[in-house]
């Protein structure tokens, strides 16, 4: 889906410009596919670059968690962000967190 974004520049300026925003339904399939393999990727998906990286039986570090969760990011934070964290355990439904707040 083509939607417009608006971006901040160095300079205060706001530039609004075209972007494609993936379906959400396609990157969910792909996004549990890695997190079924359990290896890290990184890499270009839908043309937004992408990660996944694997949980750990570890805790983070200053984190009242048991375990780092696995996670699945896309996007860039500044204009749009999707990621799914499986928090609740390797066998849960992920979390999901949608940054759409620059989008118009």
């Amino acid at each position: 889906m083509t939607v417009k974004a608006k971006i901040k520049m160095a300079d205060d300026h706001t530039m609004i410009v075209p972007i494609v925003v993936p379906d959400l339904d396609e990157v969910r399939p792909f996004a549990n596919d890695l997190h079924r393999k359990g290896v890290f990727w990184s890499g270009d998906a839908f043309g937004w670059s992408a990660e996944y990286n694997p949980g750990s039986d570890e805790p983070p570090l200053e984190s009242n968690m048991a375990f780092t969760p696995a996670d699945f990011v896309i996007g860039d934070s500044e204009v749009w962000f999707f990621s799914l964290m499986w928090e609740n355990g390797p066998d849960a439904d992920p979390v999901e967190f949608r940054d759409n707040g620059n989008l118009i």
